[in-house]
C-alpha cells in the first residue's frame, strides 16, 4: 500500500462537491454528520465516542481512479482500490475507535474517527459511518514491530493488518514501543487495561520477545502462560505469534545467529519458548519468525533492506510501512489457513 505523501493528497480531488462541515455539526443541528459532509478536500473527521464503526465508501469518478483509505494512527484500513472511469465501486470496512488512539502510552491523538484518503488518483463519491454491531474483535500485544507507529517512516505489522480484514472484523492494536513480557503486564495501561475488554470469541494475538532482553526463560514462559491465561479467562481466543527476526545476515547470507533470531544475552531463545507454550497450553502458534526468516533469506542482504529501515535509519529491527505491510500479508495467510477468522471477513485479493 502507498505511503499518504503531501504531493499525493494534494491531488486528491472528490467526485461529488464537499462543504467544509464540522463534524460536530448536523444538518438539524443534532446529530454528528457521519456522511460526505464531514470530509474536505482531504480527509474525513466524525465526531463519534470510542467504539468500533462500520465504514461504507463509494469509490470512484468521471475518470480512472485509485484510492486507498488510512485512519487514526497512519492506520491501513483499505487497500488501494482501482475503479475505471464512469465506475462507482462500494467498499466496507471497521475501524476501532479509541483513547490513546494509538499506542496505549502514547498520546491521546484526535477525539472521534479521522480518515485520509491517499492512492496515485483517489476518488471519493459517497461515505457512511455507522456504530458496528456484531463485530469480531482482534486484540494486538506486542511491541514497537506491532504496534500503530506515530510517524513515518516506521511501521508496526498491526498498524497494516486492517486492510486485509473486512466488514465484521476490528482490530485493537494494543502494543506498545519498548514493552516485555514484564512491563506489558505491569503497566495499568496495558494488560489491565485489554483483558477487561475482551469478550468470548475475541481473538488475542501475542507476540513479546524483543524487549525481554534481560527476561529469564522460566519468567519468559511464566509470563505467556500468565497471558494465555487472562484471555481464556474471559472467554477469548488467545494466539501466539513468534516475534519477526532482524536483518541480521551471517556471512554466508543466513540468519542463524542469536541476534536475528531473539536469543537474548541469558541464552533465552524466545522462539523456542513461545513454540514450547503454544504446544503445552494448546494454543495456535503463527510462527512469524520462521516465515519472516525464510523471506528475508530469500530476498538477500540487498533485497531485504526495503522490508526494514536500513536504508533510512540503519535499523534492522524495525519494519517500513512497506515491510509491515508484507508481515503483515504473513500473518493475514495464517489467519486463513488456520481459520481463526472466517474465510469470508479476510481480504485475499
Amino acid at each position: 500500500m502507498r505511503r499518504f505523501t503531501p504531493a499525493v493528497l494534494a491531488a486528491l480531488t472528490l467526485t461529488t462537491a464537499l462543504t467544509a462541515v464540522p463534524a460536530a455539526q448536523a444538518h438539524d443541528g443534532g446529530s454528528p454528520v457521519l456522511g460526505i459532509a464531514a470530509c474536505t478536500g482531504t480527509a474525513c473527521h466524525f465526531d463519534v465516542p470510542p467504539g468500533t464503526y462500520d465504514v461504507k465508501v463509494l469509490l470512484g469518478g468521471e475518470a480512472a481512479s485509485s484510492t486507498a483509505i488510512a485512519g487514526e494512527t497512519r492506520r491501513s484500513l483499505l487497500p488501494e482500490t482501482v475503479v475505471p472511469a464512469g465506475e462507482r465501486v462500494a467498499r466496507t470496512f471497521t475501524v476501532n475507535v479509541r483513547t490513546p488512539e494509538g499506542e496505549p502510552t502514547g498520546v491521546d491523538g484526535t477525539p472521534g474517527l479521522d480518515l485520509v484518503l491517499g492512492g496515485s488518483a483517489p476518488a471519493l463519491a459517497d461515505i457512511r459511518v455507522t456504530p458496528a454491531r456484531h463485530t469480531r474483535q482482534v486484540f494486538l500485544v506486542g511491541d514497537s514491530t506491532v504496534c500503530d507507529q506515530p510517524g513515518d517512516p516506521y511501521s508496526g505489522w498491526g498498524q497494516q493488518l486492517p486492510q486485509y480484514l473486512r466488514k465484521g472484523v476490528s482490530v485493537a492494536n494494543y502494543a506498545d514501543s519498548g514493552e516485555s513480557t514484564v512491563t506489558y503486564l505491569g503497566n495499568p495501561r496495558l494488560w489491565a487495561t485489554v483483558q477487561p475488554q475482551i469478550h468470548r470469541g475475541d481473538l488475542v494475538m501475542i507476540q513479546l520477545a524483543h524487549n525481554d532482553k534481560t527476561t529469564d526463560e522460566a519468567t519468559y514462559r511464566t509470563n505467556l502462560e500468565t497471558l494465555v491465561a487472562g484471555v481464556r479467562e474471559k472467554g477469548g481466543r488467545p494466539v501466539l505469534v513468534t516475534p519477526i527476526v532482524r536483518r541480521w545476515f551471517n556471512a554466508d547470507g543466513t540468519l542463524n545467529n542469536g541476534t536475528a533470531l531473539l536469543v537474548n544475552g541469558l541464552g533465552v531463545d524466545h522462539p523456542a519458548v513461545v513454540r514450547s507454550v503454544a504446544a503445552a497450553r494448546d494454543v495456535p502458534l503463527i510462527d512469524l519468525t520462521a516465515k519472516t526468516k525464510a523471506l528475508v533469506e530469500s530476498l538477500g542482504t540487498e533485497g531485504s533492506k526495503a522490508l526494514y529501515l536500513y536504508n533510512e535509519k540503519r535499523d534492522n529491527t524495525h519494519t517500513s510501512v512497506h515491510g509491515a505491510t508484507v508481515y503483515a500479508g504473513l500473518v493475514r495467510d495464517e489467519l486463513l489457513a488456520q481459520h481463526l477468522v472466517p474465510e469470508g471477513l479476510v481480504r485475499v485479493g
